[in-house]
């Protein structure tokens, strides 16, 4: 197992993380983040960083449903408001979910994952998990890499939620975290 800082913490409630007010309206509401994103900004673009077969994470292989880390489909991006990255995304579907039960996922390119999450009927959605997640942690390391700087940069620990959702039987498994230009945007 990774050390502690590589791996997250997540709890089941927002107080866990202890999120300033502004923050905790972020990481609780359970509407679209790209739509709040896009009500926030002139332009809002999905930038994305890299989408392929990988192991996940150790704390990503248990909510999948996989016994330990195994490869997976997995997908980064930045969420950017006005050019600014506000959010790396990054999701991970399990290796053994089929075309038919994530059809668009393989081919979303530069789209909008939660667009296509929130206009599927038959998309079932679970709880919200919240963690603050150090500079060890794979998921800051990337951010901070596809930003162009240390870890340290961000000012880590840095506030993250996940989501679980289910289509068909097959888990797909959606992690945003929350980056410091977010703190810029007005709140609604």
């Amino acid at each position: 197992m990774p050390g502690w800082s590589a791996v997250a913490n997540w709890v089941a409630h927002v107080n866990g993380v202890n999120p300033s007010p502004a923050m905790r309206v972020w990481l609780t509401d359970r509407a679209s983040l790209t739509a709040k994103l896009i009500a926030r900004s002139e332009q809002f673009r999905v930038r994305r960083l890299a989408q392929r077969r990988a192991v996940c994470l150790f704390d990503e292989c248990a909510p999948i449903g996989l016994p330990q880390p195994r490869k997976v489909l997995e997908r980064d991006v930045f969420l950017q408001c006005d050019g600014r990255p506000m959010v790396f995304a990054h999701t991970v579907v399990p290796l053994a979910a089929t075309a038919a039960q994530w059809p668009l996922f393989r081919r979303l390119g530069e789209r909008s994952l939660g667009t296509t999450l929130f206009g599927d009927p038959i998309v079932a959605r679970g709880a919200l998990e919240y963690a603050r997640l150090h500079a060890a942690h794979p998921l800051v390391q990337r951010a901070c890499a596809a930003l162009g700087g240390a870890p340290q940069a961000l000012s880590a620990p840095l506030f993250a939620r996940r989501c679980l959702y289910r289509r068909r039987g097959a888990a797909l498994l959606v992690t945003e975290l929350f980056l410091p230009a977010i703190a810029a945007l007005r709140v609604k």
